[in-house]
């Protein structure tokens, strides 16, 4: 998996969509550097939720909003997607993902989606620790 620093930042990729995740969290770090691997065409910059960048440019999300799930902007209309939304915006994106593009789409189904990564999101950090992944107790923050 790639490494934070292997990530491209917004300042790298001025055209491409932005991920905001919690860069605090080993397994959200893995999620990303996966999308990372999975976008061949440069669609997809990352930034932490912990970067002033965020702050500087999406004052309207809350640092709550971002701890509760991952965001992704869009370059080309400003429109941004967090959580389930965010993955059926990915698997539009990312021809790697488009086998899972149907699935997501089905009418009525996003509330189900959304409440499943809920459930993950919450217990992401308890799922870094039993990957045996934390650095300075900082899974035990959120867990």
């Amino acid at each position: 998996m790639a490494s934070i620093s292997q990530l491209p930042t917004p300042d790298d990729l001025p055209d491409a969509d932005v991920v905001i995740y919690d860069g605090n969290c080993k397994f959200c770090i893995q999620q990303v550097s996966r999308l990372r691997k999975w976008d061949g065409g440069n669609r997809l910059c990352f930034i932490s939720l912990h970067d002033s960048f965020v702050a500087e440019n999406y004052p309207d999300l809350s640092f709550e909003e971002m701890m509760e799930q991952m965001y992704v902007v869009s370059r080309s209309n400003g429109r941004k997607y967090g959580g389930a939304r965010a993955l059926r915006y990915l698997s539009r994106r990312l021809p790697r993902l488009w086998f899972a593009m149907p699935l997501l789409q089905i009418p009525f189904s996003l509330p189900v989606w959304q409440w499943i990564y809920r459930q993950v999101a919450k217990r992401r950090y308890r799922i870094s620790a039993k990957q045996d992944d934390c650095d300075n107790d900082s899974c035990q923050i959120h867990g």
